[in-house]
């Protein structure tokens, strides 16, 4: 099998939040259709932290699918984000990301270049490339 670069199957367009938003902002973006069940948290453009769909789960309970729940304003993104989040290089291998989600640790991996998010890959991007590829 050839090796391809990482950029090859990553999403681009990634976005991203601040640790000062509102959990709305989080709710909204996961309301999305097709959207990436982690989104990177930035500040001066330096990953500083993800927030998974289990950590907004967790948090919001019981608050339903009301924007004017409390919840929702009064938790900010950095009270639920996990810090100093893993990350590799755009130089990666599709397989160098593949043989770390496959450890279980990481359903998602940003993608950086020059300290910057470029990209980030989940699980169900790795199994559409090796699919394509079979």
């Amino acid at each position: 099998m050839k090796t391809n670069s990482i950029t090859d199957v990553m999403t681009k367009n990634v976005v991203c939040i601040t640790p000062n938003q509102d959990l709305l902002d989080v709710k909204h973006i996961y309301e999305k259709k097709e959207f990436h069940h982690h989104i990177p948290v930035v500040e001066s453009d330096k990953l500083i932290g993800m927030v998974s769909l289990l950590d907004f789960m967790y948090h919001i309970s019981g608050a339903g699918l009301a924007d004017d729940n409390d919840v929702y304003k009064k938790l900010k993104v950095k009270d639920i984000m996990t810090t100093n989040p893993f990350c590799m290089s755009s130089e990666v291998t599709v397989e160098d990301v593949a043989n770390v989600l496959t450890q279980g640790n990481y359903h998602a991996v940003p993608i950086l270049e020059n300290d910057k998010i470029v990209g980030i890959v989940s699980t169900a991007d790795i199994i559409k490339y090796f699919l394509k590829e079979a």
